[in-house]
């Protein structure tokens, strides 16, 4: 790729000082000529029929909400910057999801600060304006226009968001100015934290957190789309792999999961995490992430992997799947049994209901068949007590889903794994058993097997809805999916 010249610090100072030069940039300057050239014969191009986002409501209801726990108190909730990848190069940027949550907003830098009036707040999105181009900003500068793209303006930030936006290189004075307490989530701007590091304490920013993360135990009905969404993608997802498992079979877990990426990115914003295409005794390995191992007949392959919308929201779904289409006797016997376990972690998912409730009927499903089977000595609730079953379940049963994969992680435990479900939370229910390759307690057969099967479960008012039930979870309706696919 091309690099370009940076601008100077701050462009005030863009008379008396040079422009910054790569070392090996091929320019060595910019004449007054080709300057002057730059600053003008541009068309107009600012947007005047923008419609608020679709999520505009549902934002400043949030907001509002937020406003009420603190009154009082400046919140200030940064985006994030740019992380280097490499030299000159960064990662793609993902805004933080606190401040998403609060926006709708994704561009990197920006930050919301809810400043106390009255009885609320009054909010304002400090953002990047559009790079200058009185100063050659915008084409000089490695962030500017014509190297990334186009920004909107203040004004068109204010359209889409219903926020009052500023300019976000002003902020860091105002803060170090502000009196009264404030709070920041912590961890995305240094520059910011630094400007208010004598006006917020750890112990109130964590409270923050704490609450943002409570915020988003029940999704409202623009979430629970979103989530519906992502797993409709994810839906095409698997059924891209399982038409293409021939050419994973000749080249490795690789082609499954950029088959599965090429569906994230057409339909949505990216994959909501990394995708798990483990292949034989790979799928034993929890977060196998590698995929570089070979795909072959007669083996399993366990696909966790979820499309990330352009909002945020991602599914979490896993299948396992033999790769030649057809489950082998005792494939089907160790599938069959976590398919069970799953059938009674959903069936625990209700309102009222505990939320340890569905991770315990699963793994009493599970220990149930360990000890018929002779693998683990019973009797099960014994087994149970002293959570000897973990040797071959090893995880927990699910977890909250939303802008995260594994959403609400700050929550309080009495809000979350000691709480009760609630009509909108959405959670995964994925009960799975592994016998490691290497496991000389088990007969030779079960070893190198792996199997987890996932859905999201949506709390409904009268017991649960699947969003994921589009994908075939049975051992004998997967088979006759993927035939239908392959044929």
């Amino acid at each position: 790729m091309t690099v370009a010249e940076e601008l100077p610090e701050t462009p005030e100072t863009s008379e008396e000082e040079p422009l910054k030069q790569r070392k090996n940039g091929l320019y060595p300057g910019v004449s007054d000529e080709l300057a002057a050239s730059m600053q003008s014969g541009w068309a107009d191009t600012e947007l005047r029929d923008l419609e608020p986002i679709a999520q505009a409501a549902e934002t400043a209801a949030r907001r509002a909400a937020l406003s009420a726990r603190f009154p009082g108190e400046r919140i200030v909730v940064p985006a994030g910057n740019l992380k280097t990848r490499s030299n000159d190069t960064e990662y793609p940027f993902r805004a933080s999801v606190e401040y998403a949550y609060l926006t709708g907003n994704q561009t990197e830098d920006g930050v919301l600060v809810l400043e106390p009036k009255g009885e609320g707040h009054r909010a304002t999105i400090y953002l990047l304006p559009r790079s200058d181009r009185d100063n050659g900003e915008f084409w000089l500068s490695g962030q500017g226009e014509l190297w990334v793209g186009r920004r909107h303006s203040l004004t068109e930030a204010e359209k889409l968001y219903g926020i009052p936006a500023s300019d976000v290189r002003e902020l860091a004075d105002a803060l170090r100015e502000a009196t009264g307490p404030v709070r920041v989530v912590r961890g995305y701007d240094a520059g910011i934290e630094a400007a208010l590091t004598d006006k917020v304490t750890a112990e109130r920013d964590e409270e923050l957190r704490v609450v943002l993360s409570e915020m988003r135990l029940v999704k409202d009905g623009f979430e629970v789309g979103e989530l519906q969404k992502a797993v409709d993608s994810t839906v095409r997802g698997f059924e891209d792999v399982v038409k293409v498992l021939d050419k994973a079979e000749a080249t490795s877990e690789r082609y499954v999961e950029g088959t599965f990426f090429l569906r994230a990115r057409v339909e949505g914003n990216d994959v909501g995490y990394g995708t798990i295409a483990a292949a034989g005794p790979h799928a034993c390995t929890l977060h196998w992430v590698r995929n570089d191992g070979p795909v072959r007949s007669g083996d399993l392959l366990l696909l966790d992997a979820g499309v990330e919308t352009h909002t945020y929201y991602t599914a979490d779904v896993t299948r396992t799947l033999p790769v030649d289409g057809r489950f082998s006797e005792i494939q089907k016997k160790i599938y069959d049994a976590v398919y069970d376990a799953q059938e009674a972690g959903i069936a625990a998912v209700k309102p009222g209901a505990k939320y340890r409730d569905f991770h315990d009927a699963a793994q009493r499903v599970l220990t149930e068949r360990l000890v018929r089977w002779g693998l683990v000595e019973g009797p099960v609730e014994r087994v149970l007590e002293l959570g000897l079953q973990r040797r071959w379940t090893l995880h927990g049963t699910g977890h909250m889903l939303g802008m995260d994969v594994h959403d609400c992680a700050a929550a309080r435990t009495e809000s979350y794994v000691e709480g009760v479900l609630e009509p909108g939370m959405c959670l995964t229910v994925e009960p799975g058993l592994y016998f490691q390759a290497d496991d000389l307690t088990v007969p030779e057969e079960y070893r190198g097997i792996g199997v987890r099967i996932e859905d999201d479960i949506l709390v409904t008012e009268d017991g649960n809805r699947n969003l994921s039930a589009a994908l075939p979870r049975r051992s004998d309706e997967v088979e006759a999916w993927m035939a239908s696919l392959k044929g």
